[in-house]
């Protein structure tokens, strides 16, 4: 097969919870356990650092794996979702993995599993794809991000030598429950026997759930958000810089108040696995830009993919420090809680609101009544292209944000 056609199969046949939603999420291990050992176990020969949470996780694991690698360590880094191709979710030493290497997954997928019935997940699969390929590429460590939740995710068949939960707040609560403390449940199930955890930020009923779980399991637990040796500052201009930290005082490429507390959640968590010294984590942590889609300025529009109240309140933030001259172009999943958000948001913003083109998207036209309901300034547009055409007419600062799928769509244009 070739590329085209291998992804094809891909998007065809296996379920994605990015697309379809719940119904594509398995709470069970049977199919991909399955799958795993239909590909010989890779995932049993890995040096695994995981890394779970409500936000943050994917900076966190990326600046652990930038650091790793500065150090001199082969790594693979396995993270979700994707913006314009599925193979950003598979890395190796920061390069995604070739074409012919989905390829030939797929053709060997295909021969192991022939009329075995196994009907594992899009994201089953991508996990195993990811844990061959680092087998394959024989990396020293692989950094493991968590899909959703953690106790029943995909990536938890690892027995990992570090874990990382970077904190807690409401979201996807069909699926993980309706309270902090039952989210955490889930994401504390990632914990393992004996393997210590590092958590970022996490208080009352939240840290307990942690403390309960690490002590039943013997596993060593260290909050970042105690350590007082450890802080890192942003500027005015948005540029974070670590002030404090046993590997000492250095610039990052990292942009944002809310990457501070990602920062010293990845430091905590390299001090912990001991591996990297201060050398090695200065380098990763300016090699480690912000993640694609993720407050990235793509030809003057800044674009976002936060998508729950907790990112939110520092969206809003912006918003409001932009008040009289910026245009917000956002589209929301219909199962998020959008309400939340738009209480957040500033009147003196121009909004224009639009739907990508997933199953899952709201509305663009319900999306502007709830907010016009409000008292704010929103109309909506056909689609993202329209929008953002219309955004540049009006000679204002543009963002673009509220999914993955919106800021997605602008990027594939």
């Amino acid at each position: 097969m070739s590329y085209e056609e291998t992804l094809n199969c891909i998007y065809d046949n296996f379920k994605a919870f990015h697309l379809a939603g719940r119904s594509a999420y398995n709470p069970r291990f049977d199919e991909v356990l399955k799958l795993a050992e239909a590909m010989g176990n890779p995932q049993r020969e890995l040096r695994c650092v995981h890394v779970a949470g409500t936000n943050g996780k994917g900076t966190t694991a990326h600046l652990i794996a930038a650091s790793l690698r500065a150090a001199g360590f082969r790594t693979g880094l396995y993270t979700s979702p994707h913006i314009a191709d599925l193979r950003e979710r598979i890395l190796i030493d920061g390069e995604m993995i070739g074409k012919d290497e989905v390829t030939d997954f797929m053709e060997r997928y295909h021969a192991a599993i022939e009329g075995s019935g196994l009907k594992p997940s899009f994201f089953e699969l991508l996990t195993v794809m990811a844990f061959d390929a680092f087998r394959r590429h024989d990396v020293d460590y692989a950094v493991v991000e968590v899909g959703l939740g953690g106790r029943l995710d995909a990536t938890n068949i690892i027995t990992p030598e570090l874990c990382v939960i970077t904190n807690i707040s409401l979201d996807h609560t069909d699926i993980l429950g309706d309270t902090p403390e039952k989210i955490a449940a889930e994401k504390a199930g990632i914990i393992k026997e004996g393997v210590p955890v590092v958590i970022g930020s996490a208080e009352g009923g939240v840290r307990g759930v942690f403390e309960r779980t690490a002590a039943g399991l013997h596993a060593p637990i260290s909050f970042a958000c105690d350590r007082k040796d450890i802080a890192a500052t942003c500027t005015a201009e948005g540029d974070v810089r670590v002030e404090l930290s046993p590997f000492g005082t250095f610039p990052t490429r990292l942009r944002g108040a809310y990457q501070t507390a990602n920062a010293r959640t990845a430091i905590c968590a390299l001090e912990r696995l001991g591996t990297v010294g201060g050398e090695a984590v200065r380098k990763g942590f300016m090699t480690c830009a912000a993640l694609h889609g993720r407050w990235e300025m793509r030809d003057g529009v800044l674009c976002d993919c936060g998508h729950n109240p907790a990112a939110w309140q520092y969206t809003s933030q912006y918003f409001k420090n932009h008040a009289g001259k910026l245009t917000a172009i956002l589209g929301f999943c219909a199962d998020k809680d959008v309400d939340s958000i738009l209480n957040m948001l500033p009147a003196d913003v121009e909004y224009i609101c639009v739907a990508a083109h997933t199953g899952r998207a709201m509305p663009a036209e319900e999306l502007c009544a709830r907010m016009t309901a409000r008292g704010l300034d929103a109309t909506w547009s056909a689609g993202v292209a329209e929008a953002i055409d219309r955004a540049r007419r009006g000679g204002r600062e543009i963002f673009l944000g509220g999914s993955f799928f919106v800021v997605a769509e602008y990027f594939n244009q």
